[in-house]
């Protein structure tokens, strides 16, 4: 039988979800989405007309309730809607920092919780999502089976779900902006735009294949190319990366 689905938040992940089910064909008995934001709403039922613009109670007793919410404001949400979950439905938090047992102690000893942290390339179904089930979740495999529609999805451990948020999840904001600045040097020295863009896209994803999969030492990777512009800048780029990137984690621990 199909299930249904809510959505408390209508922000981006939300939007990620609802256009990776879109790539993939998947169409649950019903789809409804809240949101404090108006503005979002309109604009997400704009883009998705088969999502159903809803109550925040309504939202919340659907068969499967995903939380897409910004920590904050996850536990005071939940105390307004945790009369209105069914006993046998899905809570799936999509937010770091609030762990199952606050969750489910928050909905009245709720048995069927999990965590995900997701992926901005879950748009395009080629997300490396982890999950994370409460020892009494049901219907698991199920859950999963829908989540592999995001792309890949791995069972993790509860205490590591922040490093995959840190690692995972954030990862393609360290590189985004370098690699169209890469794109747009390259027009300037003369690639017409296609050319730089097929550039930068094969070489990337060949250095990455390079650097896991060729059975090279990370120090044997490096020495295939002898001239390295940026050398001399690498200790304050990992200086950066390292404070940054630790300090956030801090910021998102339970």
């Amino acid at each position: 039988m199909k299930k249904t689905i809510g959505f408390i938040g209508g922000g981006r992940i939300t939007r990620i979800f609802l256009q990776a089910f879109r790539n993939k064909g998947f169409i649950p008995a019903k789809i409804v989405v809240f949101d404090v934001n108006n503005e979002a709403l309109l604009a997400l039922k704009q883009k998705f007309p088969e999502a159903e613009i809803t109550s925040l109670t309504d939202a919340a007793s659907q068969d499967i309730v995903f939380i897409a919410l910004h920590p904050p404001v996850i536990m005071d949400t939940l105390e307004q809607v945790k009369g209105n979950i069914k006993a046998g439905s899905c809570v799936i938090s999509l937010a770091p920092k609030m762990t199952i047992e606050k969750i489910s102690t928050k909905l009245n000893g709720l048995g069927n919780v999990a965590r995900m942290i997701p992926n901005a390339t879950s748009y395009i179904n080629k997300g490396y999502n982890p999950v994370c089930f409460s020892k009494d979740f049901h219907d698991r495999e199920a859950i999963l089976e829908m989540m592999k529609i995001l792309g890949d999805t791995i069972i993790v451990e509860e205490p590591k779900m922040e490093a995959y948020a840190i690692v995972s999840a954030m990862l393609p904001t360290y590189f985004w902006f370098q690699w169209q600045e890469m794109h747009r040097i390259g027009t300037i020295m003369g690639l017409e735009e296609s050319e730089a863009r097929e550039t930068v896209e094969k070489t990337t994803q060949a250095a990455i294949e390079t650097m896991y999969h060729s059975g090279l030492s990370y120090e044997e990777v490096i020495d295939l190319i002898p001239v390295k512009p940026i050398a001399a800048h690498e200790p304050r780029i990992r200086e950066i990366l390292t404070n940054t990137l630790g300090n956030l984690f801090e910021k998102i621990k339970p």
